[in-house]
C-alpha cells in the first residue's frame, strides 16, 4: 500500500473513535478555559502578559500527549498492529503513515487553540494586552500550535518505544505536571532543554537563557525526532 492510502486508513481509525476526538476538543477547551481563568486574574503587575494569555497550554498539552499515545497504543491490543501491518507491510511506512495521521489533527487544533487563546487572553487583560503586539501574539500562537503537534508525536514515538500506552503516561505526566518543574529549579539553565520547557519559548513576550522562541520549539523537534526515530526501530525490530 502506498503512503497516501495507508494515511487515510490511519485517519479513518482516529476520527472514528470517539475517545481521540473527544480528547482533540480537550485540548482546545483546556487550554482556553484554564488561559482565560489565568488572564482574568493575572496581576496587573506582571511583566509577561503573552504568557499568561497562554498560560492554559500546560494543561492543554496533557491532552495532547494523551492524544499521541492512546492513538499509538490502540495499536498494541487485540492484534490490532498485526492487521495493519497486513495492508501496509512496510513497517516504516506504516509508522510514518501514523504520525502523519496524529499531526495533522493536533496541528490544526493546535494553531485554532493558540489563535483563541491569544483572542479570549487579549479581551481578559484588557488594558494590559497592549504591552504584547500583534507579531508577538501570531508568534506564540503559531508557536502553540507547533509545540502542541511535538508534544503529541513525542508521547507516540515514546508509545511505540514502550509498546504501552499506560506506561508512556506514566512516565510523561509526572514530567510534565513534577519533575520538569522541580528539575529547572535545581539545575538551572540545563533544564531549559527539556522538551517543554525549551518549545514554551515561544509563548513568552521576554525570555532569559540562551534559547530563543524558534531556537527553543527546535529543541523541541530534537527531541520529537529521537523518540519517533526510537519508535520507527522498535516497529521495525519486535513481532507484531
Amino acid at each position: 500500500m502506498k503512503f497516501t492510502p495507508a494515511l487515510h486508513a490511519e485517519w479513518i481509525k482516529i476520527r472514528t473513535l470517539r475517545s481521540q476526538v473527544a480528547t482533540l476538543c480537550a485540548v482546545l477547551l483546556a487550554t482556553v478555559a484554564f488561559s482565560l481563568l489565568a488572564s482574568a486574574d493575572a496581576d496587573a503587575a506582571d511583566a509577561d502578559t503573552l504568557f499568561t494569555a497562554f498560560f492554559g497550554v500546560g494543561f492543554g498539552q496533557i491532552a495532547a500527549v494523551a492524544f499521541g499515545t492512546t492513538a499509538v497504543a490502540a495499536e498494541f491490543q487485540g492484534g490490532a498492529l498485526g492487521v495493519s501491518l497486513t495492508a501496509v507491510p512496510r513497517r516504516g511506512r506504516w509508522f510514518a503513515a501514523k504520525a502523519t495521521a496524529i499531526a495533522l489533527p493536533v496541528l490544526a487544533v493546535g494553531l485554532a487553540t493558540g489563535l483563541l487563546s491569544w483572542a479570549v487572553g487579549r479581551a481578559a487583560l484588557g488594558g494590559r494586552a497592549p504591552t504584547f503586539g500583534t507579531a508577538e501574539g501570531l508568534r506564540a500562537a503559531v508557536g502553540c500550535g507547533l509545540y502542541l503537534t511535538l508534544m503529541a508525536l513525542l508521547a507516540a514515538g515514546l508509545t511505540a518505544v514502550l509498546r504501552s500506552g499506560v506506561a508512556a503516561l506514566g512516565i510523561l505526566i509526572p514530567f510534565l505536571l513534577i519533575v520538569s518543574f522541580v528539575v529547572g529549579d535545581v539545575s538551572g539553565s540545563v533544564a531549559d532543554f527539556l522538551p517543554d520547557r525549551a518549545g514554551q519559548v515561544a509563548l513568552h513576550g521576554s525570555w532569559e537563557g540562551t534559547l530563543g522562541p524558534w531556537t527553543g520549539l527546535t529543541v523541541t523537534a530534537l527531541w520529537t525526532a529521537a523518540a519517533l526515530a526510537a519508535g520507527a526501530w522498535r516497529v521495525r525490530r519486535r513481532d507484531a
